[in-house]
Formats: C-alpha cells, structure tokens, sequence
C-alpha cells in the first residue's frame, strides 16, 4: 500500500481509503462494519473517512467500536453540518456539539481532520474558521477540511483565518470519477497552486464504474440502482454506457478490471491524497486495495481522458444534499 499526505498536513494516508457512509442502517451492521475495517487494516489501509450525518451517526459509532480493538493507526476524517440549524442557534454551539458527539461516538480524544460537509450559505467565514480554530487550539482537533465547496469558497475561508492568524482548510472533498470530472475545471488546480489535498468521494460513479450494471437490464439486488438512488440513477445514460463499455475495454486489454481503472485514474492526479470508498465485505476492500497498485503512465492517463471525455455540461459546481445521497 502507497502512502501520502494530505496537503500541507503531516497526516499520512494509504492512497485508498474507507468511506464510512455504508457504516450503519440501512446498509452494514456493527459485525459487517468491523468485519471491512478489520480486512482494511490487515492490507494496510489506514483512512477511514465518516461523518456525523451519516445513518443518523450510527456510522460513527460503528467506526469508533471498531477502532478501540485495533493499534492506534487509523487515521479519521469526520464532518459537521449546519441541517436543521434552529433559530437563535450560533454556529459555534453547533460545531462544538456535534465535535463533542463525533468524540464521544467515535471513542477517541482528537479528531484527524474535521471538514465541513456542505457548504451553509447563511453563516459567515468568520464564524466557522473561527471556531474550527478554537478547537485545533483546544487539542480537540487536529486539521480542518471542506467538502462540496466550490475553489472561491475555499479561498475566501482560509483568506478569512489567513487575516486573523487561524488554520486553514488542508483538504477539500468533492465527488470526482471518470463520469464526473467538473473538478477539473478549476478545483484540482486550485488544489494544486495551494498545496491541498483532494478527497474524491463516490470515485465509482455509485458503483457504476464497478462493471455490475449492464447496459439493458435491471440494476443488481441491494445495489444504489436498485434503490433509485440519484448517483446511479443519473449516470445510467446511453453516453456513458458508451464510456462504461470503452473503459472496460481498456481495462481488459492492460490486464485489469474497469474498477482498478477508475481508482488508478484518479490516483494518476497528483493532488489526490486518498481514495475513499465503501465496501459492502472485506473481498471489496481486497479489490479496492488492489486496485490502489495499478500507476498509469502518462500516455495511458492522457488515453484514458479521451475515452472519457466531458462536454463539461450537467454538472453542479457545488452539488446539493439530494444529489449526494
């Protein structure tokens, strides 16, 4: 397993992580949860990425209950949300109590790095990097990341701590697979003039991208598909099955699945710092670690960008809540 930092942190991470929005009802039990962490660890994963919001903070609890039977290796990302923010209610009340429920939860005296979920429109930069800095000052937390924003948010938060002697975002966690590249517009090069880690989330495309759905016929059992969920629903068009079909063709010609593909795609930017994904059992771990083990060529990131090429239209430079579930 490789190994980087994210961005200008000294937290190191093996390039394929563990996203934890599987953890919990109505998808993986407590003994399924600890049964992925514990195949992860053994191959030399060490990120696990989670989030207060996920199945109702169950995901938390499972990672935390997992964790305290293994060396203190991992290394956890979490996130906070403004949901439901009642009025009269500060910002920073809200970050305090829900980083006190992530401790609390996840069983553990700091976290690694806590981000910010979705962007809250209503609340000033003053008052959230404020806060995010009271705690990294408290020992509460140790680096501070966003998700979902767009680069001119991001730079207008850190320039916002930069004036007032706070931390700044280290990461910056959006969704990003071979079917959805609008990052690449200005966010990876962004990330990349300022030194901070990319996070992509769903780089499966939801499982697209897994070779599980065919072209005609019904999304597989239990699959996002099979729930309508937006990710797949959106991304089963005759254009990308089109994309899916070349891709796999590719795959198969250098001896490897469209799934290695997509992860080895995306490690190809340099500006990623770790690939996170949910897995249903520890053999999709086992494919995903492996996966992690494939390093394209240049040529062969440039031949894949073609196969996949965007006409830069559909896509959301910030995505809402409904087009994330």
């Amino acid at each position: 397993m490789d190994y980087r930092n994210i961005g200008q942190s000294d937290l190191r991470v093996s390039v394929v992580g563990l996203g934890g929005n599987v953890f919990g009802a109505p998808r993986l039990d407590l003994a399924a949860s600890q049964a992925n962490i514990y195949r992860a660890h053994e191959l030399g994963i060490n990120f696990i990425d989670t989030a207060a919001f996920y199945n109702e903070g169950q995901s938390e609890t499972f990672v935390g209950e997992a964790l305290k039977g293994l060396p203190d290796e991992f290394i956890v990302a979490t996130k906070f949300h403004f949901f439901g923010l009642e009025p009269g209610e500060s910002a920073e009340k809200r970050i305090h109590q829900q980083v006190e429920t992530s401790l609390r939860r996840l069983q553990r005296d700091r976290i690694d790095l806590l981000q910010i979920h979705f962007p809250a429109v209503e609340i000033t930069p003053e008052e959230i990097m404020g806060t995010l800095n009271r705690l990294i000052e408290a020992g509460k937390v140790r680096y501070i990341g966003q998700c979902n924003y767009a680069s001119w948010r991001h730079l207008q938060a850190d320039e916002v701590a930069r004036r007032n002697g706070w931390s700044t975002f280290v990461s910056a966690q959006n969704q990003f697979s071979l079917l959805r590249r609008q990052v690449e517009q200005e966010l990876l090069p962004f990330c990349a003039a300022y030194d901070i880690g990319f996070l992509p989330y769903f780089p499966l495309a939801g499982g697209f991208l897994s070779g599980k759905y065919r072209p005609g016929e019904p999304p597989p059992a239990g699959s996002r598909g099979a729930a309508n969920s937006p990710v797949i629903r959106t991304k089963r068009t005759r254009a990308n099955e089109a994309i899916l079909a070349r891709l796999t063709s590719y795959a198969a010609d250098h001896g490897h699945t469209v799934l290695q593909l997509a992860f080895a795609w995306l490690l190809a930017h340099p500006q990623v710092s770790s690939v996170i994904a949910g897995t249903m059992n520890p053999q999709q771990v086992e494919q995903n670690a492996a996966a992690g083990a494939w390093r394209l060529t240049p040529t062969q990131k440039l031949e894949v960008d073609q196969l996949a090429a965007w006409d830069g239209s559909g896509e959301q430079v910030e995505p809402t809540l409904e087009s994330f579930r």
